[in-house]
């Protein structure tokens, strides 16, 4: 008996002290290009009520931080933190290459041109300057992630006009899976 309470106890501690399975960044950002592919078709549905915003990029920012994390739990945190931002800054890359002009997105107004430039433009200046190498590390990822999410914000505005095909058309993001329909219940006669 003593030997199966501690096999229990000993089991359950290292249960508890494994950290819990995150999503790599790639993952992360499919689903959320996902979800908002599904929120803006019931966005522009006629039973949409104004209930949630459909254009959000707080996922995208938890993504990143995800991947970062992610790196923690790495041999090599610092070089994965580095590896993370290059893989950040070629997906946002890949939004820009797909964004409409301002011109060409005139329907989505004057917030997209706002968020386009921000997403198109670069900082006046090293954001990590005077970083020790570890704080330098992360925070070069958290910028990275904080261009991704202007990227994808740009993107999610001319998206809910009209502007861009969905992501998965335009190469930067898988199609999103099949939504499972909700069992309903079976009423008997």
């Amino acid at each position: 008996m003593r030997a199966v309470l501690a096999y229990v106890l000993l089991a359950g501690a290292a249960l508890a002290e494994a950290p819990e399975a995150l999503p790599d960044f790639a993952s992360c950002k499919n689903a959320e290009i996902a979800g908002f592919e599904r929120d803006l078709a019931r966005a522009h549905s006629g039973h949409y009520q104004g209930i949630a915003p459909h254009v959000d990029v707080r996922g995208i920012e938890v993504c990143g931080t995800g991947g970062i994390i992610l790196c923690d739990r790495t041999d090599d945190p610092l070089s994965c933190q580095h590896a993370l931002a290059v893989q950040q800054e070629a997906f946002r890359g890949e939004i820009l290459q797909t964004l409409p002009t301002p011109e060409d997105a005139a329907a989505a107004g004057a917030l997209y041109t706002a968020v386009r430039a921000l997403a198109v433009g670069h900082s006046a200046g090293d954001d990590c300057a005077g970083s020790t190498p570890v704080m330098g590390a992360w925070c070069e990822a958290r910028e990275a992630t904080r261009r991704v999410e202007m990227a994808v914000l740009a993107y999610q505005l001319a998206r809910d006009e009209g502007a861009v095909a969905p992501a998965f058309e335009l190469g930067w993001a898988d199609a999103p899976s099949p939504v499972r329909p909700k069992a309903r219940r079976v009423s008997k006669p």
